[in-house]
């Protein structure tokens, strides 16, 4: 099976919570991580991290740096995720897509839910991202 390019939003407020949302299909059906999902053809990374958020979450956001690639192998699946940082621009908040909900969260509350494997050091790396992308804007 050849690897599937993926993309992740990991997005920050003006709180410095992250965004996060719960799936609603497998792999990891229940849990909760930033959203994203495949790269459609002819996108750039970018412009799929933007389209996957909006989906997810109905915001709009300006996408930032690369934080974080991970790879994620399972049984019928190999995903190659390249997660970028991004603030919201505009949008309703709702969960949309393949999302059963989504919700701002501390990382305090990111550390008491089920999440993806991982999800909290990936964050806290893609805080720093965002910190010093922020800055020089």
């Amino acid at each position: 099976m050849s690897p599937t390019m993926a993309v992740g939003g990991i997005v920050f407020d003006e709180d410095g919570r992250v965004l996060i949302v719960q799936r609603g299909k497998p792999p990891g059906e229940g849990l909760w991580t930033v959203p994203g999902g495949r790269l459609e053809p002819g996108e750039t990374i970018e412009q799929g991290v933007a389209r996957e958020v909006r989906e997810e979450t109905g915001l709009v956001v300006e996408v930032g740096p690369h934080a974080e690639t991970l790879e994620r192998v399972g049984e019928g699946y190999h995903y190659v995720i390249h997660d970028h940082v991004a603030r919201v621009l505009g949008g309703t908040l709702r969960a949309g897509d393949d999302a059963r909900a989504v919700r701002w969260v501390t990382a305090a509350e990111l550390a008491t839910l089920p999440t993806t494997e991982g999800l909290q050091p990936v964050v806290e790396r893609a805080r720093a991202t965002y910190g010093a992308w922020c800055a020089c804007m």
